[in-house]
């Protein structure tokens, strides 16, 4: 098994605080009304405490159909998520799984700057192309765009 890091941010309009709450906290609501194109439904299995399972359903056509999160810590005070892309979506007989550490940090005039360490734990001796990175981190951004266009939109969710 080997593991490949990358590091990459993300700039938003939308506050640390309201986009924490939108993204990790109230995500199960907000992800299906924001990405209805992509997600179908969000369920959390157990309690959303540390050690619980997320599961992304995706509607029919896309490429992938569910993925799992498992959580692995999270700090409100501080605005950090940390989880684990452990079953469904682009793992499979390549990749293990994909370790995520998110932390949203104000920026200036109220702005966030997310800013997010993957790590890829490749089965065996595959080696995990920038493309294939790009492209995961591609589909994240597009659902992450998604939502931030719904907060803008919707300025009374997740205050």
């Amino acid at each position: 098994m080997g593991v490949i890091t990358y590091d990459f941010e993300v700039t938003s309009p939308i506050s640390p605080a309201r986009l924490f709450k939108a993204l990790v906290l109230e995500g199960d609501k907000v992800y299906p009304r924001a990405a209805p194109h992509a997600i179908k439904s969000v369920e959390l299995q157990e309690d959303g405490k540390l050690g619980s399972i997320v599961k992304i359903n995706f509607v029919e056509g896309l490429p992938f159909q569910y993925v799992k999160h498992k959580i692995e810590g999270h700090d409100k005070d501080n605005f950090s998520y940390n989880y684990s892309l452990i079953e469904g979506g682009p793992l499979g007989d390549k990749i293990e799984k994909i370790s995520y550490e998110n932390k949203f940090v104000a920026a200036a005039d109220g702005e966030t700057v997310c800013k997010s360490l993957m790590k890829f734990y490749t089965v065996g001796d595959y080696v995990i192309t920038e493309d294939e990175i790009k492209a995961h981190i591609g589909r994240t951004e597009g659902v992450y765009k998604a939502i931030e266009a719904y907060l803008l939109a919707n300025p009374h969710v997740c205050n």
